[in-house]
């Protein structure tokens, strides 16, 4: 891999986020994870290679999610909720897309294969809704959950964690937020689908 170096075009993660249609604190997480190459100056700012910032983007946009893909900036007035699912495990990912799509939920369905994609689905659609996997490779679910969680920028959404993870487990990380729903693995779809009703009943109320 071409090794980072000052005489690159750079740019600042202003103008990455920009570029990506992220918010700056998520372009940060992605440089930490690694998923994005940068170097910092003697004075501590962070610079980011112009190749690294279109390869990530480039890579990212590369994967199919089973919703439409054409941008969806949020929108006043809108008729249906957003729900987005993330899950790295294609076999549990074609479930959920199974399921949920045989639901007839008010709502648009959103896939991601991982932490990475789903930062660049959650700042540009900014979805009602997050299901989540926590283990994963890179971004993995913990991470993908305080990005939204912490970022000023984003507005409150429903989120549900899916693992196989026990409650231990879960406190040796931990645990979770004030609100954040947690399903166990293998996946009860009678209890998810009464979770995604709810939400999605919520969001119709709200919207009227």
């Amino acid at each position: 891999m071409k090794s980072v170096t000052e005489n690159d075009e750079v740019c600042t993660t202003q103008r990455a986020a920009e570029i990506l249609g992220v918010s700056v604190s998520s372009v940060q997480q992605l440089v930490e994870s690694g998923a994005i190459d940068a170097w910092k100056t003697r004075g501590g700012h962070r610079r980011i290679p112009m190749t690294a910032v279109l390869a990530y983007k480039g890579h990212a946009g590369g994967t199919t999610p089973a919703a439409p893909t054409a941008p969806a900036p949020r929108r006043p007035g809108r008729e249906q909720a957003t729900i987005l699912v993330v899950e790295d495990n294609p076999m549990q990912r074609t479930l959920y897309q199974k399921h949920l799509g045989a639901w007839n939920l008010p709502a648009q369905l959103v896939f991601c294969e991982n932490g990475y994609q789903a930062l660049l689905e959650v700042a540009r659609r900014q979805p009602d809704i997050v299901v989540t996997d926590i283990v994963m490779d890179g971004i993995d679910g913990y991470e993908l959950l305080n990005t939204i969680v912490n970022d000023p920028q984003l507005r409150p959404m429903h989120i549900a964690i899916v693992s196989a993870l026990g409650e231990a487990d879960l406190d040796a990380r931990g645990g979770l937020p004030p609100g954040v729903v947690f399903f166990s693995k293998p996946v009860n779809y009678d209890e998810l689908r009464g979770y995604l009703r709810a939400g999605c009943a919520q969001f119709v109320r709200a919207a009227k």
